[in-house]
């Protein structure tokens, strides 16, 4: 189709310096009659920053901090860029809203990703949500504001774009369709390792994922399977499931990114290689197919593909998926909290790697969210600083023993 007479889309990338927003601006380097840059953010990666402005000359650009704020100022005078440099959360909100934005990919880490990911699903914005967090978070809350702002929400994480492109267009239909869907997982780095040596992994070692490139943090949550428990969650409220009808399989070679159980007992399935830039691709061109620059699947070239049920022993934080959907209200936010500041230990040498969930599992027993909390950003941002003020004191608490 000839795009030339089209608008191109204006798109708003929140992180853009991590693998999400990086692969997100190599699909649309290939498609520059659709799309074009129109605002960029990261958190700490001023100078990746500075040359994706430097070659995409968006119209704004955001740091958190001010200090980060004035280098990037000087260095795009410096390249001769007019690109308008803002600075504070407050700002990721503003450009994620912006009257001129078509599209937002939220791919900020954690729950910094709340505020902005609202403030663009109250505007009504095409939502291409990697930032599970949001739902994780923000819950009932989250998807209220999708609704009430006519948002369109387009799921970037691999296994929930795999369980939409297996539905309909139809979402009315998707009750009556859905026995349960089933999450695949690789199992991470160390799905054959003994538990038992687990207390002397490395960060680099967690980090070192056997079919994926992503960021530090999200490479740990694979390692521990937090990633999948948090994508359970995330599933709950994306596709308005039971957690009865949520279910979770290691399967090592990443070939199926998850598959849909309908009431005949029909599987549907969708694969591909494991590439980013195909539910990318799929979010940005939605009801539409563009080309993402992954490699097509061989299938001549498979030789098997194993399936292995989810080790609890093993994983351990996966329950907590379960137990915090069942449990109180604002559960997953204090969840959420508490594996990001064990993360974060973790990665700093703080804390060993089995000792992530003693964290998790014992911020959640030290927090009970009350339920009027949950009903406002403030309460569940509230929830979310009280989570990491309990798990920074336990985390105190192994380090010093």
């Amino acid at each position: 189709m000839d795009h030339s007479t089209f608008t191109r889309q204006r798109v708003c990338i929140l992180g853009s310096t991590g693998s999400v927003g990086a692969n997100t601006l190599d699909v649309m380097s290939r498609h520059r009659d659709r799309y074009e840059v129109f605002a960029l953010s990261a958190h700490s990666r001023v100078d990746t920053l500075l040359a994706q402005c430097v070659q995409w000359k968006p119209r704004f650009a955001v740091m958190p901090q001010p200090a980060q704020a004035k280098w990037l100022r000087e260095g795009l005078h410096a390249a001769g860029v007019r690109t308008e440099v803002m600075e504070g959360a407050q700002a990721l909100s503003l450009i994620a809203a912006h009257p001129e934005v078509d599209a937002v990919m939220a791919s900020i880490v954690g729950a910094a990703g709340l505020e902005p990911c609202m403030a663009a699903a109250r505007a009504g914005k095409r939502l291409l949500l990697a930032n599970k967090e949001a739902l994780v978070v923000g819950g009932a809350l989250f998807m209220q504001a999708v609704r009430e702002g006519g948002a369109t929400l387009l799921p970037i994480d691999s296994e929930h774009s795999a369980i939409f492109q297996c539905l309909p267009e139809d979402r009315s239909t998707w009750g009556e369709r859905i026995d349960h869907i089933v999450l695949t997982a690789s199992g991470g780095p160390f799905r054959q390792r003994d538990p038992a040596s687990l207390a002397s992994v490395t960060p680099d070692e967690a980090c070192a994922h056997p079919n994926w490139v992503m960021g530090r943090k999200i490479s740990v949550d694979s390692a521990t399977m937090m990633n999948k428990a948090l994508e359970v969650i995330e599933a709950r409220w994306l596709f308005d499931l039971t957690p009865e009808q949520i279910r979770v399989v290691i399967h090592p070679q990443s070939i199926i990114h998850s598959m849909v159980v309908c009431r005949d007992n029909s599987v549907l399935a969708q694969l591909g290689t494991p590439d980013m830039r195909v539910p990318i691709a799929y979010g940005l061109s939605f009801p539409e197919r563009i080309e993402s620059g992954a490699s097509a699947l061989d299938f001549t070239r498979l030789a098997s593909l194993q399936f292995e049920p989810a080790d609890m022993t093993r994983y351990p934080g996966l329950q907590l998926a379960w137990d915090t959907l069942r449990g109180t209200e604002g559960s997953t936010a204090v969840l959420n909290a508490a594996n990001e500041v064990a993360v974060a230990a973790f990665l700093s040498g703080t804390i060993r790697f089995d000792q992530i969930h003693n964290v998790n599992a014992r911020t959640l027993d030290t927090v009970t969210p009350t339920a009027d909390a949950c009903r406002c950003v403030e309460g569940l941002l509230a929830i979310d600083a009280q989570a990491r003020r309990a798990a920074e004191q336990l985390v105190t608490g192994l380090h010093s023993t």
